[in-house]
């Protein structure tokens, strides 16, 4: 059952308000930090116990770390399920089962969810969580919800009063402020077939979390370098988003080799197919969701207890490609989940705006604001596509770690992986590129031929 956060229950009802006002009073910012934790959740276990409480997240590498490494070893490698969820007891567990996962469940007589002990791994620097609990009466939305000020360097809406706050937190989410990472974004076709979508190089960066400065305009920027397959080698494109969305909307480039030029490609957004996973997914299914929030009415619904993906090492950094993606799904002994309180938040398609989908629901985990899984309609209102994003949290800086995540489409039986990096090298976090390297004059020379 639903259970909104205590502190805002009477508040979540209200989304119709978008008045430029701080979300969060002074009397509920005395609660962070307290009752809850410095940027949101709620401090308590569950009266379960299934759902332990919250002691600080897991800051300490374990034994066989090497410092400065991609590759990350599962902290929870000895652990074994305490349960597993098939087609046959699924209506046991149907109230923590995201629509998606019970689709998979009841349309794969191979697909199972195994559930391991809740861990609550998440960790921040202590700056993200000082910023948070600081500043929180200062930020503001904008533009309908659509952008915000006020906020740097700390999560904007610990205690959300709308689904465009909430959702704000995970566009903003902590990554660290600058990663690196050869990544391959994998299709499977219908007869198990595994196809290699686009392999490149991925600079992502986070100015809103450089904690030297005062203030950003820019909240994400991503610049990504194809080198396979061999079609695609040496195209590049490069995203950038502001904080501003709702009226300044996102700047993009993408280098075409072909035609030895960088050209401005505003269409690489909102449902436009991405070409990275081969048309699979939409530019904004990217980390579950990705871009500006204009075509829908997003709606807070309250939290709940679900099982979502987590601690996710073995797929995430252990994972052979060939071991990890099977025919119709992810193999489910490499797959880790978890009971989580996530919040739930409700995007529907706004009048007179278009996109493939009619309807989408997003589930944000409340430990680090990241969405770890989505259910998406089409224009019927059918259930089309169900993502799930794997959380790994790098335990090394601290920083909660989501960029692998993947879709399944219910329809056409098949689904993709993007970002599978234990095959080639990992994750690195690295320091932030020259502003010059953020130019379209830069993006050409990224390009190999």
């Amino acid at each position: 059952m639903l259970h909104p956060n205590r502190i805002v229950a009477a508040l979540i009802a209200a989304t119709g308000a978008f008045a430029a006002q701080a979300a969060v009073t002074a009397e509920e910012a005395k609660t962070l930090g307290t009752s809850l934790t410095a940027i949101g959740a709620e401090k308590a276990a569950n009266k379960e116990g299934t759902i332990p409480a919250y002691t600080g997240g897991m800051t300490t590498a374990p034994a066989g770390f090497k410092a400065g490494d991609g590759i990350r070893p599962n902290p929870f490698a000895g652990e074994k399920p305490r349960l597993t969820i098939d087609a046959k007891n699924m209506a046991q567990y149907a109230g923590n089962l995201t629509e998606g996962a019970k689709a998979l469940l009841q349309k794969y007589p191979t697909y199972r969810v195994d559930v391991y002990p809740t861990q609550r791994s998440v960790a921040f620097p202590k700056f993200v969580t000082d910023n948070t609990a600081k500043n929180a009466t200062k930020p503001k939305t904008l533009n309908e919800g659509r952008s915000i000020e006020g906020a740097h360097a700390g999560f904007p809406f610990p205690i959300p009063k709308t689904g465009y706050e909430a959702m704000w937190n995970h566009l903003v989410r902590f990554n660290g402020q600058s990663y690196e990472a050869k990544y391959r974004n994998l299709n499977v076709d219908t007869t198990g077939r595994v196809t290699l979508a686009t392999e490149g190089n991925s600079v992502q960066e986070f100015p809103f979390w450089d904690n030297a400065r005062t203030s950003a305009d820019t909240f994400w920027r991503i610049k990504l370098s194809y080198t396979a397959p061999a079609r695609r080698a040496g195209e590049a494109l490069m995203l950038v988003d502001p904080l501003d969305i709702g009226t300044k909307d996102r700047r993009a480039w993408a280098y075409l080799p072909g035609q030895r030029r960088v050209k401005v490609a505003p269409d690489l957004a909102h449902d436009t197919p991405n070409p990275g996973t081969a048309g699979a997914t939409t530019f904004d299914d990217t980390f579950i969701f990705n871009g500006s929030m204009d075509r829908y009415d997003f709606k807070l619904v309250g939290k709940k207890e679900m099982f979502v993906p987590y601690n996710a090492y073995a797929a995430v950094y252990q994972a052979k490609q060939d071991d990890l993606l099977k025919p119709n799904h992810l193999n489910p002994d490499l797959v880790r989940w978890e009971l989580h309180r996530v919040w739930v938040v409700e995007a529907t398609l706004k009048e007179g705006k278009r996109h493939v989908y009619s309807k989408r629901t997003f589930y944000l985990d409340e430990d680090s604001w990241a969405a770890l899984a989505s259910d998406e309609y089409d224009a019927r209102g059918q259930l089309w596509r169900a993502g799930f994003a794997y959380m790994a949290p790098s335990y090394d800086l601290p920083a909660p770690y989501t960029d692998m995540f993947g879709h399944y489409d219910l329809v056409s039986r098949v689904y993709s992986l993007t970002g599978f990096i234990a095959e080639t090298g990992g994750l690195r976090h690295t320091k932030p590129l020259s502003e010059r390297e953020w130019t379209a004059d830069a993006l050409a020379g990224a390009g190999i031929r």
